[in-house]
């Protein structure tokens, strides 16, 4: 349990500051984009092009973000091994507090006294849930599951890529949340991987897990990057923090087995629900900041 924790709290501590520099990245291609005037930026509905993106994922910052999130995910899949997928996932998703507070700093984002509280409540709620976690669940499930993830992996994955091109900025938190969700995925897929104890390659590469390991993973990075791109690092943040958090959690519960120690399950319960209800805030307020921050003054309207 304690190896467990340590190396969620670790990648939690990666992917908060992986999270901010992609932001950095992501917000300087795109300043620097826009003084060039480049008529390859955005799609005809707003939103951020695949070239766009790919200028912002070539910057110094975003790549050491990306290392970061690297690390992250490696520290990530050990927790999963080690813990209850609600445990895991959600001291993982305390690095939206990181988040907050470097994006603070970094970013210039102003947090309001709602946001300081949902932070608060956030981090009690992981205080909580640690202390009323109990023993994973099984590891061993029948390979059909594991073709069912690799489809809602895709069906994730593509429609958050289809959202985004029809939506614009619009799909900035929903672009969020399934980048979430696409997380949340490598943590189910990594938790039931066949061939890792004992370590049979065969076995693991031929496990549909795998490669859903890999769609999520690669297709939440790349949502994760547009919604840093068109909205506020905090909503963005705070909606992936729900994704990753709540299905793979339930899933941990309801198919896996995940439990809490007994007689603790009611605080295991609260902690859950609290921790999704202060990121749940966090993204609302973030948001709000965001629009604004962005909306355009008096001066700019007047402006021929």
């Amino acid at each position: 349990m304690i190896v467990g924790l340590a190396t969620a709290v670790a990648a939690s501590a990666c992917y908060g500051v992986g999270s901010v520099l992609q932001a950095v990245g992501s917000r300087r291609s795109a300043r620097e984009e826009t003084a060039a005037g480049s008529a390859t930026a955005t799609t005809a509905y707003g939103g951020p092009s695949l070239v766009s993106t790919a200028r912002a994922a070539v910057t110094w910052e975003f790549l050491l973000g990306t290392v970061l999130d690297i690390a992250g995910f490696a520290l990530g899949a050990l927790s999963a091994r080690l813990l209850p997928l609600f445990l895991s996932q959600t001291v993982i998703s305390a690095n939206l507090v990181i988040t907050a507070l470097l994006g603070s700093v970094l970013l210039a984002v102003r947090l309001s006294g709602l946001e300081w509280l949902s932070i608060a409540v956030v981090c009690a709620a992981l205080v909580l849930l640690a202390g009323a976690a109990g023993h994973e669940g099984s590891s061993r499930t029948p390979i059909s599951t594991h073709w069912w993830l690799l489809a809602i992996s895709v069906l994730l994955i593509g429609a958050g890529f289809l959202a985004v091109r029809a939506m614009g900025a619009r799909a900035a938190i929903l672009a969020g949340l399934l980048s979430g969700l696409g997380f949340g995925a490598v943590g189910v897929g990594v938790r039931v991987l066949n061939g890792v104890h004992p370590m049979d390659p065969r076995a693991l590469l031929t496990d549909p897990a795998l490669c859903a390991i890999v769609i999520g993973g690669l297709g939440g990075m790349y949502l994760h990057t547009v919604a840093l791109q068109i909205g506020s690092v905090n909503g963005a943040t705070a909606a992936l923090v729900v994704g990753e958090t709540v299905v793979p959690g339930l899933l941990g519960v309801i198919w896996l087995g995940d439990a809490s120690r007994p007689g603790y399950s009611w605080a295991a319960l609260v902690g859950f629900v609290l921790a999704v209800a202060g990121a749940v805030a966090v993204a609302r307020f973030g948001a709000a900041e965001h629009a604004v921050d962005e909306a355009p003054s008096p001066e700019k309207l007047r402006s021929p």
